[in-house]
């Protein structure tokens, strides 16, 4: 019987782990990749004690840091359910099953998808949503790049040194990305960005060969070898069930990352605590690692 299982091994699982076995619980962590987002993020300057990293260098960091303690690790594992029976938490696995006395869901999220035409047969053929993963892949091509937040304006800031040119396709009326990444989008010459307009299509014949959007009620087509899905992220929250959600299907949690479940904790993008950002996840983490420790001596198990 583990004292604690970590769902996820983003910043938010990795620095809850880091702080559990500093604790000496004894922990596991379960998760699909190591990193999450922060692999696939670009440049990063932001994170403090950092005046600049890249996201799978950070993600790297985070990696070492964990194996330097006495944590047990299931890589490569997703998690399918979640019981909560009395006083122990059993957490099924596509390989396996493992219980332990309490959790901490830091599943993160993953990108959402465009919904139109073509998307999931030119997947992996063109289209992708991980500029990081495979932008160097599209070097001296026409690329589009679908969204007008944050996400996509890092995606676009990757691609500027690497495709000839570069479609900001934005559903909404403008950017909503940080200033200071629209000044340097602004300032980049081979940037072409169409706010008002909606993707209907992804075209192509064996790989990618354009897209068709929707702009002022008309029609066009726009040829690009490669397209980069930016438009938002749905959280790995699906397996978890009887524990209080919002209306995006994000983990309800109060100021200790408490769920309305005893024992159950939550922390990182999965939850509903706002502004999504590798550091506020690594807090959160921290604070669910700290919020079990005092769960656990205040509980006789």
């Amino acid at each position: 019987m583990l004292d604690l299982i970590i769902i996820g091994a983003g910043p938010a699982g990795i620095t809850a782990g880091v702080y559990a076995a500093r604790k000496k619980m004894e922990v596991l962590v379960v998760s699909e990749d190591i990193g999450g987002q922060t692999a696939w993020s670009g440049d990063i300057e932001n994170y403090t004690g950092y005046q600049f990293i890249t996201g799978p260098d950070l993600a790297a960091k985070f990696e070492e840091h964990m194996r330097k303690f006495d944590i047990q690790l299931k890589d490569n594992e997703k998690v399918i359910e979640l019981q909560k029976t009395g006083d122990k938490v059993l957490v099924k696995t596509d390989k396996g099953a493992y219980e332990a006395r309490t959790v901490i869901i830091a599943s993160g999220k993953r990108s959402r998808e465009l919904g139109v035409p073509g998307e999931k047969e030119f997947k992996n053929k063109g289209l992708t949503y991980c500029a990081t993963c495979d932008g160097p892949l599209f070097s001296g091509k026409d690329v589009s790049v679908i969204g007008g937040g944050n996400s996509a304006l890092d995606a676009a800031l990757q691609l500027i040194k690497i495709a000839r040119r570069i479609h900001v396709i934005n559903i909404s009326d403008r950017i909503t990305g940080d200033p200071i990444m629209q000044d340097k989008l602004n300032q980049a010459a081979n940037v072409t960005v169409l706010n008002s307009a909606q993707v209907t299509a992804v075209l192509g014949d064996k790989f990618v060969s354009g897209i068709r959007i929707k702009k002022d009620g008309k029609e066009e087509v726009i040829p690009v070898e490669g397209i980069f899905v930016e438009i938002g992220l749905i959280p790995n929250s699906e397996f978890v069930k009887g524990i209080d959600k919002n209306q995006y299907g994000e983990i309800k949690v109060n100021s200790r990352n408490e769920t309305n479940v005893p024992g159950v904790f939550a922390a990182g993008d999965v939850t509903d605590v706002p502004e999504k950002q590798i550091i506020i996840a690594a807090g959160e983490g921290s604070k669910a690692a700290l919020s079990v420790f005092r769960y656990l001596i205040q509980h006789q198990f």
